[in-house]
């Protein structure tokens, strides 16, 4: 689960850490409002989407009195951003963040992400704030430093002070620093981030370190430990679809292709996108039915995939461990029938009851087509849309 920027810096406030003063704003009559109300001559209109790259997009502008946050709160809200974040369709601007300026004198990077093989949280630090990451771990790894740390004892002063002179951090500055990234280090474990990024972290010409940016994104299995998360949820930022999944228990992610794809098993999920591909076919999404669906289920499923306008064919393809071939069947039969099916369907089943499931798809007089195993079935899917 993603939040906003201006939600990120409300919860690092909360663990005392410095930010910004600033308003959430909905109306451009309130971004005037919230100018009006800040100390500082001179604040920042920023987009709230849950995409990077909204300065590139004209998304962020400076603004020195009231009539220039009327023009800019004017232009950004109800704007259609295209970062490369958004892909090209874009994000609707709904709400913004006015925020008081900062005089900033550098710009850093901090970070936090689980490193697969370590299987710890690794804080990372740059002296290239402001920069995409990505594109500082292509060009200049060498300017990012990191640090794993235990969830149990959090990230060591030490290590929180090596960072932070290794990124150039004044010396006068490096305990505030430290207690920024240890700061971080507690969020990051306390509330089951998957992601919490500071870009840029900055420290300030009157002696401040404080972030002008904060992204935090939460694991979705641990959010039952965290209601008052759940009560950050922007449904508008959300697809329509991967939202209608989750009310079924649904793994679901749309994706840019024309294929819909449902199978049971992250893993079958994955090499079925990865062989429709090889046979010159594009995915239209991820699905993970999971190995406890019911019929019911199988059909939300199904409806899902075939709200999306770009699906042009779809491919079913179920493995019977805990899920029983015939289960999947009737779910297919029964959304089919539900959503009068034009698109062409393909359908490979193996393992518990597959003949029962095989015989029941056969004798539903629908126009599925069999494929014998995976390689045949993804030709076959493929081939429906040349």
């Amino acid at each position: 689960m993603k939040i906003h920027e201006f939600q990120g810096k409300q919860l690092l406030k909360q663990y005392g850490l410095v930010v910004p003063e600033g308003r959430e704003c909905l109306t451009v009559d309130a971004a005037v409002a919230a100018y009006n109300e800040l100390s500082t001559d001179i604040c920042v209109v920023k987009a709230q989407i849950h995409a990077g790259g909204r300065g590139k997009a004209g998304g962020v502008k400076v603004v020195k009195n009231a009539e220039e946050a009327r023009a800019a709160a004017t232009d950004i809200l109800g704007k259609i951003l295209v970062t490369h974040q958004t892909g090209p369709e874009g994000q609707e601007v709904r709400r913004l963040w006015v925020e008081e300026g900062s005089a900033i004198d550098k710009e850093y990077y901090i970070g936090i992400a689980i490193d697969r093989e370590q299987d710890l949280p690794v804080m990372m630090a740059s002296s290239e704030g402001g920069t995409e990451i990505e594109e500082v771990a292509e060009k200049t790894p060498e300017l990012i430093l990191k640090a794993a740390y235990s969830p149990g004892t959090g990230l060591p002063a030490a290590e929180a002070e090596r960072l932070a002179r290794g990124i150039g951090i004044p010396d006068a500055l490096v305990a505030d620093a430290v207690t920024y990234l240890q700061g971080l280090a507690k969020i990051f474990c306390d509330l089951d981030c998957s992601l919490a990024e500071i870009n840029p972290l900055v420290t300030t010409k009157d002696g401040k370190v404080l972030a002008l940016d904060a992204k935090m994104n939460f694991d979705p299995n641990a959010l039952f430990r965290h209601e008052d998360l759940l009560e950050l949820r922007d449904l508008d930022e959300e697809d329509a679809k991967e939202i209608e999944a989750s009310k079924f228990d649904l793994s679901y992610i749309a994706l840019d292709g024309d294929i819909g794809c449902m199978v049971n098993g992250a893993g079958l999920a994955m090499s079925t996108m990865d062989v429709i591909q090889l046979y010159g076919g594009s995915p239209a999404n991820f699905l993970d039915v999971g190995g406890g669906a019911t019929t019911e289920k199988v059909a939300a499923a199904f409806r899902i995939i075939l709200s999306d306008e770009k699906v042009k064919a779809v491919l079913v393809n179920i493995f019977g461990g805990i899920m029983k071939c015939d289960i999947i069947a009737q779910g297919v039969i029964e959304a089919v029938k539900q959503v009068d099916l034009k698109i062409p369907l393909v359908v490979r089943l193996e393992g518990t009851n597959v003949d029962l499931g095989k015989q029941l798809l056969a004798d539903s007089g629908l126009p599925i087509i069999a494929g014998s195993d995976l390689d045949d079935a993804a030709q076959k899917v493929c081939a429906t849309l040349k």
